[in-house]
């Protein structure tokens, strides 16, 4: 195992975690709050440490998915750790695991939050809260790759642990332009959203925390009522962008280079928008006579439909009064999410096409024994492999569920409320229904379940695996050989 480069990544997070504290710090400044100055102490730190891991540079650049994984799943870990600092030392967040857990929120882009008041947060560290969101949408490593010559598998190996969904690979030649291509689509459509922000009325403060919370599909609010406050040209910009983002960056890609043909026949992203439209049609239906019109219907079915589908977490009304139909419906979205290479989370809509296809196709073999069919998703067979590791990837995910909700319920809390928590955690959503509802927050539950919580949504966010070898138990053996021959 290449232990030097993971301890390389390591030293580099840290570096740009510092560096990135120097805009809360900045923030602070402005609006003349003294809790800056602890984004200042944290980020330097953080960076001096960054630099002594990497002052002797990085000689074998060359790793596997093993490597790649094990150093997602700590960069995670460490990036959390250093980014919750500020919030405990300050003081604004008076306990560690409640600190670390809002922070693990925020760059996992859950949104599940254990403030009552967010409102009483300083400046500073309300836009650290919803920036985290920015950040962890498109992923720290991706932006490491975009400014870090290393070889193209290698490479491919960080992008394939981090990013969201079934398979990542290269848009053009290189891995660093990939990277970088994709955070050029981000910061675009992150601008567009903050300039309609401002037109609505939004003062750059506002339009710059709520786009991040949208464009990581996080959920982080300013306020206490998420986005009710706001009026209704707003929320519906918002409503917009959460779709958008809930895409897969590869259209964006094709549309950016003109390649319309291929964008068009992204199988996964018409799907995405279908079951949008046939959401939101049904719950419309559903609470029509609980709205003030139609458009009032349309307005309210249409934000919650695409805040749950993409993970985001924000919302304009209490969807937890709604009929059971409606909320069975966004229960159903929270499993689906987003698109894979999106900053949605959920378990994505390829995989589910995917599963679907593989059922009916192993049901058609039971009919014609003979017959010869295979999995297609855009016109393309699917591989046995990569159904294989669809198949896995559920039966981890419901594994971790059901020992999730298993620990959780040690609390004695109603069946519901444990369920759609760790249903909000994992699939990286945020708010849940009954005690975890849109007006509720994580804050009473105890210290152990909410470390269930972390894990579930930091395994949700690196699609499981980097998270499950961190406790494989072979993985130590091997780097502790490592070591041992080094003495």
């Amino acid at each position: 195992m290449n232990t030097s480069v993971i301890k390389y990544i390591l030293g580099k997070v840290m570096v740009i975690s510092g560096g990135l504290m120097l805009l809360p710090c900045l923030v602070g400044l402005l609006y003349r709050e003294p809790h800056g100055l602890y984004f200042l102490i944290v980020g330097l730190t953080s960076a001096v440490m960054g630099e002594l891991l990497t002052i002797k540079g990085l000689k074998n650049k060359n790793f596997g998915i093993k490597e790649g994984s094990i150093a997602t799943g700590l960069s995670w870990i460490v990036l959390s750790f250093i980014g919750c600092l500020p919030f405990y030392l300050s003081g604004e967040i008076s306990s560690f695991i409640d600190a670390l857990f809002e922070t693990v929120s925020g760059f996992t882009t859950t949104g599940a939050s254990i403030l009552d008041d967010v409102e009483c947060l300083s400046h500073c560290m309300l836009f650290w809260r919803s920036f985290t969101h920015w950040i962890g949408g498109m992923g720290i490593l991706v932006f490491i790759l975009a400014i870090l010559p290393m070889s193209g598998g290698s490479s491919l190996n960080i992008m394939k642990a981090e990013s969201p969904g079934p398979s990542v690979g290269k848009l053009v030649p290189k891995i660093k332009e990939t990277a970088s291509w994709l955070y050029k689509i981000y910061i675009g459509l992150t601008v567009a959203e903050m300039l309609l922000l401002l037109c609505g009325g939004m003062n750059l403060f506002e339009a710059s925390t709520m786009t991040f919370g949208t464009a990581g599909t996080g959920g982080f609010g300013i306020t206490n009522s998420s986005c009710g406050g706001y009026n209704m040209y707003c929320q519906w910009v918002i409503t917009i962008f959460m779709i958008l983002f809930g895409v897969n960056f590869n259209f964006y890609f094709f549309m950016v280079f003109r390649q319309f043909k291929k964008a068009i026949s992204m199988e996964e992203v018409r799907r995405y928008l279908e079951i949008i439209v046939i959401a939101v049609i049904l719950i419309v239906i559903n609470i029509y006579k609980m709205c003030d019109g139609l458009f009032d219907a349309i307005s309210k079915a249409s934000f919650q439909v695409a805040s749950i589908i993409t993970t985001t977490g924000y919302s304009t009304t209490d969807f937890d009064l709604w009929p059971h139909f409606s909320k069975t419906i966004l229960l159903w979205l929270m499993f689906i999410g987003a698109c894979a290479g999106s900053t949605g989370g959920g378990t994505k809509v390829s995989r589910v096409m995917t599963w679907v296809r593989t059922t009916k196709k192993e049901l058609s073999s039971y009919i014609h024994p003979r017959g010869v069919k295979k999995v297609r998703v855009d016109g393309k067979i699917v591989e046995h492999d990569v159904v294989r590791s669809i198949n896995v990837y559920y039966a981890a995910f419901f594994g971790v569920f059901a020992v999730s909700v298993f620990l959780i319920s040690m609390e004695n809390y109603d069946f519901t409320t444990n369920f759609s928590a760790v249903a909000a955690t994992i699939n990286n959503i945020g708010p849940g229904f009954s005690l975890v509802g849109a007006t509720c927050n994580f804050g009473f539950f105890n210290p152990f379940s909410k470390l269930v919580f972390i894990f579930d949504m930091l395994a949700g966010r690196l699609e499981l695996f980097p998270m499950l070898m961190l406790l494989y138990p072979a993985v130590y053996k091997e780097m502790g050989k490592k070591v041992i021959k080094k003495i």
